[in-house]
């Protein structure tokens, strides 16, 4: 049986100012999507194309739990788990 994966992801712009959060199914694509600019929006208008952090999940429920919790969290707090998982 295979077993899907899913991701909660945190992505910026080339001068760290922007915060974006999703959640996919498919991160590479995702990430191409964003760097590519293909889906109109808040990523695309602010140049939201490198990824900072992700956490990787099996049951999609879990994944969009955690997308929220992280998007209710204040920036210092994304910011300083962004720091912790990239050092």
């Amino acid at each position: 049986m295979k077993t899907n994966h899913y991701f909660i992801y945190i992505m910026t712009n080339p001068s760290n100012r922007v915060l974006y959060i999703g959640v996919t199914n498919n991160i590479a694509r995702r990430v191409f999507e964003h760097r590519e600019r293909r889906t109109p929006g808040f990523t695309q208008k602010y140049n939201v194309v490198k990824l900072v952090y992700y956490e990787i999940f099996e049951n999609i429920v879990d994944a969009i739990t955690r997308e929220k919790q992280l998007k209710a969290g204040s920036r210092k707090k994304k910011i300083e788990l962004i720091n912790r998982a990239n050092k």
